[in-house]
């Protein structure tokens, strides 16, 4: 039974499902299309939020140094991927690495958990969203109805009908090709990159020197199971983090962790790419070194503005700019935000499809799914089925508690691609690898070790709802995908329908 839980899918075999006819996706991606989807879900309602929480709460001024760690981490992993995706340029991203590294079980994990992930963050970015066009609209005096509106969490029975309709329309653009959806995200991030230019730029000459003393302001003990802080770590290791201090540090970069979220979701369109080995590593590696370069140039500016501990929690940026006497920037800002955001969810949205298209095509969720549309080559049966569940999620439940859920599912599939790259390195020297990942395998065994500490920064309520999704996702397996494997019924060693690429054969 073992051997069947941990069989793997030859790469030569991935790369072939991708040439039949019925389940080809379209090779449209450059590099830069590659690299503007990276920055365009990457910076996000992150940098907008997140800056002022852990500048307040646990680094103050040295929050650009946690941007810096937690960019660090996303490096060591994004190397990872980078060889993957180049080697592999199929889609699915860490569920495809992890099938022909790790094994069938371990994939169906890794895939269940990237479901889940991609989900949430599609809904939980569509409510915020839903948030900033409300405030847009109050500026300007309308109102919708609080039946239509955002949910509080409420006694208020509603249906955000604004982040319903985001997700719907998005759900058109994908299924219409991703040309198009390239260059919808190319508008819209230009856009997005002009807001956090201004916010550098005009910021710059708003800056009191005297908010950065101190830089890294002094500890202060935190109490047991308070705030952010993870009781795993008190029980592991028997301390609570502390804020500030350089231990602080480390705290806010397991925070500020979710505002790098997303550049791993361009591995997941390696099949749609033009050139993968070529084009795959710099469009992982180049948006996730701009974001950071970003980040930390908007951290320095914002604490510079405004001393971190009077810095809003919720707008931060916007609410810095009204301190200063300029609130011309602020709505400039939540603008951009609101514009923004709209590409983030539409990425998401698309990881999350191809993920569920390539589990389907190998045979662990019905190959129904694994049809692409016969005009514009796009999976279109999971786009929209995913697109109406999402849209009904986005609409009717408040996600906020559950924004946790991304950390860890994107967390743990770094732990799993950096693994995958030892075990194909040793499996598959003879793969060709366009782009090698250094030091292996002291660079991926140093990726899942940060990955693993971030992950126990964690709340544990995080890892019981991860738990109790893996669950869920075990007994789909062993009731479902198990029996229908393309790879357990002997259909492995090559295309379903034509038996060699030069003509048809009789099965």
């Amino acid at each position: 039974m073992s051997s069947t839980l941990f069989r793997t899918k030859k790469v030569e075999q991935s790369i072939r499902d991708t040439e039949e006819p019925e389940h080809a996706l379209k090779k449209s991606l450059s590099a830069l299309d590659l690299t503007v989807f990276g920055v365009g879900v990457i910076i996000g309602t992150g940098i907008f939020v997140l800056t002022g929480t852990v500048a307040k709460n646990n680094a103050g001024p040295s929050v650009a140094l946690a941007f810096v760690v937690a960019g660090v981490v996303c490096a060591l992993a994004a190397l990872c991927y980078a060889e993957f995706a180049s080697t592999v340029p199929v889609a699915g991203s860490a569920y495809t690495f992890a099938y022909a590294s790790l094994g069938e079980l371990p994939a169906w994990i890794i895939g269940w958990d990237l479901v889940l992930e991609f989900a949430l963050g599609t809904a939980v970015v569509a409510v915020g969203w839903s948030g900033y066009i409300h405030s847009l609209l109050d500026n300007a005096g309308w109102q919708l109805p609080a039946s239509l509106g955002v949910r509080d969490g409420a006694e208020v029975f509603g249906f955000d009908i604004l982040a319903a309709a985001l997700v719907l329309v998005l759900t058109a653009i994908l299924v219409l090709g991703m040309k198009l959806s390239a260059r919808v995200t190319t508008v819209v991030v230009a856009i997005k990159l002009a807001v956090v230019l201004v916010v550098i730029v005009a910021g710059a000459f708003f800056i009191t020197t005297d908010n950065y003393t101190p830089f890294i302001p002094e500890a202060k003990p935190v109490a047991a199971g308070d705030g952010l802080h993870s009781p795993l770590i008190q029980l592991m290791f028997g301390w609570a983090p502390a804020d500030f201090g350089v231990m602080g540090i480390f705290t806010a970069a397991s925070v500020v962790f979710f505002a790098f979220i997303g550049f791993d979701i361009v591995a997941t369109a390696a099949e749609e790419t033009r050139n993968p080995q070529r084009d795959m590593p710099r469009g992982i590696l180049g948006s996730l070194f701009i974001c950071t370069v970003l980040y930390v140039a908007v951290s320095i500016v914002v604490t510079g503005m405004q001393h971190y501990s009077e810095l809003s929690v919720d707008a931060p940026l916007a609410d810095a700019f009204k301190a200063t006497g300029h609130p011309w920037y602020a709505g400039f800002i939540s603008f951009g935000a609101a514009v923004g955001l709209t590409v983030v969810c539409m990425i998401l949205l698309l990881g999350q499809t191809r993920v569920f298209f390539a589990m389907s095509r190998d045979g662990l969720l019905p190959r129904f799914f694994s049809r692409v549309h016969p005009r514009f080559r796009t999976p279109h049966r999971p786009t929209i089925l995913l697109g109406v569940v999402i849209a009904v999620l986005a609409g009717f439940t408040p996600l906020t508690e559950l924004a946790e859920l991304v950390n860890i599912g994107t967390l743990f599939a770094f732990v799993i691609v950096a693994l995958s790259v030892i075990i194909l390195r040793r499996t598959r020297p003879d793969l060709p690898r366009a782009f090698r990942t250094p030091w292996v395998p002291f660079l991926p065994i140093l990726s899942v070790a940060a990955s693993l500490w971030l992950m126990l920064n964690l709340p544990a309520e995080t890892w019981l709802r991860f738990a109790l999704w893996m669950v869920i996702g075990i007994v789909v397996y062993f009731l479902y995908s198990r029996s229908h494997s393309r790879l357990g019924r002997g259909e492995g060693a090559g295309p379903v329908e034509p038996a060699e690429p030069s003509g048809p054969a009789s099965r």
